[in-house]
């Protein structure tokens, strides 16, 4: 009794110091548990998380460099996520920067990545206007058709016309051809000598796009336009070789005579290409004739 009478007031003391802690503790413990789940979540990110976390950061960036960096990380992903998190800078206001996301966005959907890209068929800057149409390509959505014809008719840029007439041969939607088969008629400048001299030069680029987009497509109605090239010996001897190209692509018999011409061609390249479309036209036929 004596030595618990002695120790009593220690007693009283820690007690006292119990009491006084203990409204504290709920809180204390609150703010542990937060520490925990706020840890726990940053811990579950995963590492392409961070990554276009970070590179959307760099996206507010005031330097167009860097913006234009972080979009090409992000369209390097490869992930529908990162070209989501690309989708602002469809409307950047450096075109390089605009330029650069139309191909960023294309692990989004086919007709998402369409829907976002049309509408730019028309931006202000020529270059935009030629990577969307080239994007626009790779989408094979058939959505794209229609918005790439009326820019490769109306485009003042021979280079968004180039671009949007190998987009239209990746699609491959026949109702293209009529308008790539102008670009190889008479009336495109295609057969004039000397006062569209230059003109020719300009675009080069665009009759041997148009050219190949028409043997991808593979409709016979592009035949007459791609036969009237291939033999027009005042035409580039590279648009001579596309078209050969394209006819073998076609496998329509109707060019063999057309092809014929040219296999003696001073080109050799060219005479080449007509050979090995007269082979492809006549392995398609071969089977035909033994059903």
């Amino acid at each position: 009794m004596k030595s618990l009478s002695k120790n009593l007031p220690r007693f009283a003391f820690a007690l006292a110091l119990c009491l006084v802690a203990l409204p504290h503790l709920p809180v204390a413990f609150a703010n542990v548990s937060n520490v925990s789940v706020g840890q726990t979540n940053q811990g579950s990110l995963t590492p392409l998380q961070i990554e276009i976390e970070k590179q959307t950061e760099r996206l507010r960036s005031a330097e167009f460099d860097e913006r234009r960096d972080a979009v090409t990380r992000l369209g390097s992903m490869r992930h529908p996520a990162a070209s989501r998190a690309a989708l602002p800078a469809l409307h950047d206001s450096a075109a390089i920067v605009r330029a650069t996301a139309a191909a960023a966005i294309l692990s989004l959907s086919p007709g998402e990545s369409g829907g976002y890209l049309i509408p730019l068929l028309a931006d202000k800057d020529e270059f935009v206007r030629r990577e969307v149409a080239f994007a626009l390509g790779r989408t094979h959505h058939q959505s794209a058709v229609q918005p790439l014809i009326e820019r490769l008719n109306s485009d003042k840029k021979d280079s968004v016309r180039g671009a949007a007439a190998v987009a239209l041969g990746e699609l491959r939607d026949a109702s293209a051809t009529f308008s790539l088969a102008e670009i190889l008629s008479p009336g495109s400048g295609l057969t004039s000598r000397s006062s569209k001299k230059s003109k020719k030069e300009k675009d080069l680029f665009l009759l041997r796009a148009a050219a190949r987009s028409l043997g991808q497509i593979g409709s016979s109605l592009g035949l007459p336009a791609l036969m009237a090239a291939l033999q027009d010996e005042q035409a580039p001897d590279d648009v001579r070789r596309e078209a050969a190209f394209a006819l073998g692509l076609i496998g329509d018999a109707a060019a063999i005579p057309a092809l014929r011409s040219v296999e003696t061609a001073r080109d050799p390249y060219l005479a080449e290409a007509a050979h090995q479309a007269l082979r492809r036209i006549k392995r398609q036929a071969t089977p035909a004739r033994g059903h």
